[in-house]
């Protein structure tokens, strides 16, 4: 019972040992406060790359692609069913992207990105792509039809405290239409010489003479070129020539531009029609026929305002060897959009002086992609897409590269179809699996099943192995070099209580002829080092696990204080510091520095507890 009470009034009286309770508190709570934020960053890190790839993918090593994508789910279902939630089809291959400098110079700007094919429908199910978009109704489901409106301004992972975007206010539709107008008022007006070429004669006379084999009927009307008119001057009349089967399927706003469909395409706004019909009488017809745009699909869409026509409209079958040529023309950008994109938000923005987003494209801009065909040797082709949307993850790997495209039109580009059977090729099947699964024994599991040299299989971690090694690399090293600080104050420790035994040398005498063991007064020793580790952890303890709570409010505070931001979202993507407390690692962080100082009061113990009481006693 007196080692307790000599230690409790050491502890007390002893001021001297506040240093080493200080410097014990200083190393507990720097390191639970460098783990804490160290394990916010790695677990938002893998959030994020977690985000866009699936727990595990079955790639092909070919450009190419894999036969028949249903028949390699239904081979993964028969080996790992049991353990799978959802799977999805992708197509990825290299690809340029270009776009025009919008309200410039016209310059062109050509990058390199990895153009992904995905099915919208089950794209979500196996990642969180749709998180990262920008509108609230994509982030619901993912549509390739342009909004109209409705593009978050303001970061919605950051929330109100996120600086606004004003551009994106505009986003969608009326930026289309708008951006439509200024490059029809740039565009040169038409020469009277090309007009008067391109008369109903010039016209009639260009087209084989077919008038030996197949005279036309006299009734029907020589078809003339399609000319431009001001919105004062559009009649009104209901054209027979533009009706059609009311079976052949419409789009929902959606006018196409294929003529060999047999869908028919609205006169766009200022066009006049050979046959004197325009946009109001389009329209009369339109009601009059009772047209819906309820469930129909297309490869260009409308906006859905009250501007445009509801519906789209099919003209007749025609032989005329030029109706591709007049049907081009007709395409109107301020009503039809041609197939939907979502690009990765670093492809089209970037940051001013002052940490503002700035935008290059909106969604509503149209882009060109260039990418390699299927076939040996590939051959490049090029198509226009139209940006429905934005992709910001925080992950510059992925915000600067990828862009996303419906995987039915990119296997159509690429001839990713089998003419004979149909089947469709796809470059890899996105896994997702269910909670608890762990991803290594299913890879293992479909690695056995499947041809190594034709198929690759990984997890999710396996694809940003190095990178995830690479901060645990980091934390581990930082962990080492804060657990110096502990030792330090360890040897502090050491020191003083070296101090003490010389000090106390009398007493120490005293307390050994009056029958204390040796053992007993190195328990003292002992008993006074547990005391300062676990007053020195404790106190640590609460400090660091404060300091983590208001961290945010501290680095605001420090941040006022230096004029200068402490923590800037706009350089760290995030705008709050993560953290994360784990208790395993608090635990252990307290048991080492209560290690640390009992361990350091070893040799001063000894040292007492070897001391004779005659030596201790010879000169008093």
């Amino acid at each position: 019972m007196y080692k307790f009470l000599l230690c409790w009034r050491y502890l007390r009286s002893r001021y001297i040992a506040l240093a080493s309770i200080i410097s014990v508190t200083l190393g507990v709570a720097t390191m639970i406060v460098v783990n804490s934020v160290m394990a916010g960053f790695t677990t938002e890190m893998e959030n994020r790359i977690h985000g866009i790839l699936s727990d595990v993918v079955l790639e092909s090593t070919s450009l190419e692609g894999m036969p028949d994508a249903q028949w390699h789910m239904e081979q993964i279902q028969a080996v790992a069913g049991q353990w799978i939630e959802a799977m999805t089809p992708t197509v990825v291959v290299p690809a340029m992207l270009s776009f025009q400098v919008p309200y410039g110079s016209g310059k062109w700007i050509t990058r390199p990105v990895h153009l992904i094919g995905i099915d919208a429908a089950t794209q979500g199910q196996v990642s969180d792509f749709s998180k990262y978009l920008q509108h609230p109704e994509n982030r619901r489901q993912l549509s390739w039809e342009l909004r109209q409106e409705g593009y978050d301004i303001r970061d919605p992972q950051g929330g109100k405290e996120a600086r606004e975007r004003p551009q994106m206010a505009a986003a969608g539709w009326p930026h289309r239409i708008r951006r439509a107008r200024y490059q029809e008022m740039l565009r040169p007006p038409k020469d009277s010489s090309r007009t008067s070429s391109r008369s109903p004669e010039k016209t009639t006379t260009a087209k084989p003479d077919l008038s030996a084999s197949a005279p036309p009927p006299p009734e029907q009307p020589t078809v003339n070129p399609i000319r431009v008119l001001s919105e004062t001057q559009r009649p009104g009349s209901d054209p027979a020539s533009l009706r059609s089967d009311p079976k052949e399927p419409t789009a929902a706003g959606c006018p196409t531009n294929n003529l060999s469909s047999g869908l028919r395409l609205p006169p766009p706004w200022g066009l006049q029609l050979p046959d004197g019909s325009g946009e109001a009488g389009f329209q009369r017809q339109e009601r009059a026929e009772g047209k819906s745009d309820d469930g129909n699909k297309g490869s260009f869409s409308s906006p859905p305002d009250s501007a445009s026509p509801s519906a789209s409209a099919a003209p007749a079958e025609s032989d005329d060897p030029f109706a591709s040529r007049i049907q081009a023309e007709t395409f109107d950008p301020t009503r039809q959009q041609h197939t939907g994109a979502v690009l990765g938000m670093g492809l089209v923005s970037f940051r001013d002086a002052e940490g503002d987003d700035r935008f290059v494209l909106l969604p509503g801009d149209d882009v060109k992609l260039t990418f390699p065909t299927a076939g040996t040797p590939p051959k490049a082709i090029s198509d226009t897409f139209t940006i429905v949307d934005l992709y910001e993850s925080k992950m510059s790997e992925y915000d600067s590269q990828f862009v996303f495209v419906p995987i039915e039109k990119l296997q159509q580009l690429r001839g990713m179809i089998d003419p004979v059977s149909g089947a469709r090729l796809v470059s890899s099947i996105q896994i997702k699996l269910k909670p608890g699964v762990d991803g290594n024994m299913v890879r293992d599991l479909l690695r056995a099943k499947f041809r190594p040299e034709l198929y690759a299989v990984f997890t999710w971690r396996d694809k940003q192995g190095p990178l995830l090694a690479a901060v645990q690399m980091e934390t581990a090293i930082l962990n080492v070099l804060l657990f110096l600080i502990i030792c330090v104050s360890g040897f502090g420790i050491l020191a003083i209580f070296f101090m003490i035994v010389v000090e106390k040398t009398r007493d120490i005498g005293i307390l050994k002829s009056l029958g204390a063991s040796g053992q007993g007064v190195m328990g003292i020793f002992l008993g006074y080092g547990l005391l300062l580790g676990l007053t020195g952890s404790a106190a640590g303890l609460i400090l660091g696990l404060i300091f983590v709570r208001y961290i945010n409010e501290i680095a605001d505070w420090l941040g006022k204080l230096t004029g200068r931001p402490l923590f800037d979202p706009q350089i760290y993507y995030f705008y709050k510091i993560p953290t994360i407390v784990q208790p395993s690692t608090v635990a252990w962080i307290v048991l080492g520095a209560v290690a640390i100082a009992v361990l350091a009061s070893v040799l001063p113990a000894l040292r007492a507890a070897t001391l004779r009481p005659v030596e201790a006693l010879r000169y008093e």
